[in-house]
């Protein structure tokens, strides 16, 4: 397995010494995925596979699944044979996970590996601070540096003030803005994709990721389309997929997500909500309720002008909403660690039974 192949790809030193234990193995990273088909690429180029029937087996969560953005070992280094067998997930080195869209409570791993990940918001309608916070906690839990890609800087007459929002409750975040009409920002951009990074692209539909896409690589890529007359995006991207472009570096498109649900992201909110926890920090009691205690520092925050009603409670929100999820993912985790060592007994004694 060699590593100056698929360093181009990503692969850290970490990574590759995890493979070697694995010597008849060949390292390959997922490009996309098709349901449970895989098209990964490895040292001896593209084709598609499958997870084993073993690894199958010993998953215990969707998570335990290979996603975009992976570095899976598989039993062949090229396709000339058909499909490739999953046998083994080396360890992420970050992971964007989100409760799946919908009344399912299960979670998805919408992109795995990624060093940066650009928060894609456009400055028309689709500027929403509250769902900023969202995918900044998500995104800080990830592992992955979350950047603030302000799109069609074109259109906003006054783009100073949405910085100045953004900052606000960024807490140091970087914030770029961007246009493909006017190729504003193109540089800026490009400084955080070098040879072997991985950015990742989230945010809503038709906010502009696949256009960003295009504009980097040089050439219409990704499939894009004109916003709805009533400001709403439309949904192009279908599919997580990673891109290499022609500087080195790589970008996963990620379909437009509507809902962005919580799933267990505790050291996200620590991160996003870093100006909060330091003012609760200075409240007179360490069981504060924040609500009619003598000496609450969050009464007098929000009462100087300190910290926003909406912000505190989007915090309230997001940490009751984790805090549930947080819950849910233990359960459903010991829920399945149960039913495999029912199959497994079962399994022993069926053999025991032939015997």
């Amino acid at each position: 397995m060699s590593y100056e192949a698929m360093k181009k790809y990503g692969l850290t030193v970490s990574m590759h010494n995890e493979a070697l234990q694995y010597e008849e193995l060949h390292i390959g990273r997922v490009l996309s995925q098709s349901k449970d088909v895989y098209r990964v690429i490895t040292e001896g180029g593209e084709f598609f596979a499958v997870v084993s029937g073993k690894y199958r087996f010993q998953a215990q969560t969707i998570s335990d699944y290979p996603a975009v953005g992976d570095f899976v070992l598989l039993d062949r280094a090229h396709g000339s044979a058909g499909n490739g067998i999953i046998h083994h997930l080396l360890t992420r080195k970050s992971a964007f996970i989100r409760k799946a869209a919908g009344k399912v409570n299960d979670e998805q791993v919408v992109a795995t590996n990624v060093d940066t990940t650009f928060i894609c918001m456009s400055v028309n309608n689709d500027f929403n601070l509250r769902r900023l916070e969202r995918y900044l906690v998500l995104v800080w839990e990830s592992g992955a540096t979350p950047v603030v890609v302000l799109t069609k800087v074109d259109l906003c007459e006054d783009i100073h003030s949405k910085f100045r929002a953004v900052d606000a409750i960024g807490n140091g975040v970087d914030i770029l803005g961007v246009s493909a009409v006017t190729n504003e920002g193109f540089d800026d951009v490009m400084s955080y994709i070098t040879p072997g990074t991985t950015v990742a692209l989230l945010g809503s539909s038709g906010v502009g990721k696949s256009t960003l896409i295009n504009w980097l690589t040089g050439q219409d890529k990704l499939e894009t389309r004109e916003i709805r007359n009533d400001d709403k995006g439309r949904h192009t991207t279908t599919h997580r997929e990673l891109v290499m472009l022609p500087s080195g570096g790589m970008v996963i498109d990620t379909p437009g997500m509507r809902e962005i649900g919580m799933w267990d992201a505790q050291e996200g909110m620590d991160m996003a909500f870093y100006d909060v926890e330091v003012i609760t920090s200075r409240c007179r009691f360490r069981d504060c309720t924040h609500t009619n205690e003598p000496g609450c520092a969050v009464y007098e925050a929000i009462r100087d002008g300190e910290l926003s009603e909406k912000r505190w409670a989007s915090y309230l929100k997001l940490k009751a909403e984790d805090d549930y999820m947080e819950n849910k993912a233990d359960y459903l985790k010991s829920k399945n660690e149960k039913f495999k060592a029912i199959a497994k007994f079962s399994k022993s004694i069926q053999h025991k039974q032939k015997r």
